[in-house]
């Protein structure tokens, strides 16, 4: 009877859109399922003995992939009860903490796995580096990588305003103050006056949306978060995952 059940399900439309070439059980089948699955497409058929060592990745990206997963679930779950705006933005956070039910938990999850991401994103980083996996053919995912790294700073740098409390609204006024001294960018840094910087129109005043830290910049900083951030980080980490199967699987001694 389970074996008619399991013959059913795997000769089933469903299963067969999945894995097409059917129950891996041949070595033919097992490389076919690797090639053409949807589940199995960022993994290469084959790979590096010494990728598969724990000692070698230590699964940083992997860990950081999941924490990712973790503060999306989270942070869709705070936008429930958050309102981005003066008035509103602390007392929701109190609220949070004190009224709603596992708020505390909740916040306090995403936050120290906010903290993780970025811990886990520097390590991974440094593991590539000192194991050489930066090198030809995979000189092109290191700089998506670099790009991962700057947007997961800034996912971190822009969650930091949103409790709106003293703590956040000065050290995102210091944060951008630094900004003004961008060279080009920053109407304070080197060269501004090419392109003709001003305190209304450098990098600060994009970030903000105007000269102080405000309803615009609480606004703009929760879009951020929110929104274009991990959107990008999403399609540059699918990026980075497929170019880890093309350029060979993770590198490493046969």
């Amino acid at each position: 009877m389970l074996k008619q059940w399991l013959d059913y399900i795997q000769n089933s439309q469903i299963y067969r859109s999945v894995f097409r070439t059917g129950w891996p059980d041949t070595a033919r089948k097992k490389s076919m399922a690797m090639i053409s699955s949807f589940l199995l497409h960022i993994h290469p058929v084959k790979v590096r003995l010494s990728g598969l060592k724990m000692s070698y990745t230590f699964c940083m990206g992997g860990i950081t992939c999941l924490l990712f997963i973790l503060l999306t679930v989270t942070g869709i779950l705070l936008m429930f009860y958050y309102r981005p705006t003066v008035e509103w933005a602390y007392a929701d956070m109190k609220d949070l903490e004190f009224s709603v039910s596992f708020g505390r938990l909740l916040r306090n999850l995403h936050r120290w796995t906010a903290h993780g991401m970025v811990l886990c994103v520097w390590l991974h980083m440094l593991r590539v580096f000192l194991t050489g996996s930066y090198k030809p053919p995979r000189e092109f995912n290191w700089v998506i990588g670099v790009m991962l790294l700057l947007l997961t700073l800034l996912l971190s740098f822009t969650g930091y305003l949103l409790p709106w409390d003293q703590l956040a609204f000065w050290a995102v006024t210091v944060g951008t103050n630094m900004a003004r001294a961008t060279p080009l960018l920053g109407y304070d840094g080197p060269f501004a006056f090419l392109l003709g910087m001003r305190p209304d129109n450098d990098v600060r005043f994009a970030l903000l949306g105007g000269t102080i830290v405000g309803q615009n910049a609480l606004l703009r900083f929760y879009v951020l978060h929110c929104i274009v951030l991990p959107v990008a980080i999403t399609l540059l980490m699918a990026l980075h995952f497929w170019r880890v199967r093309k350029d060979g699987g993770i590198s490493g001694r046969l």
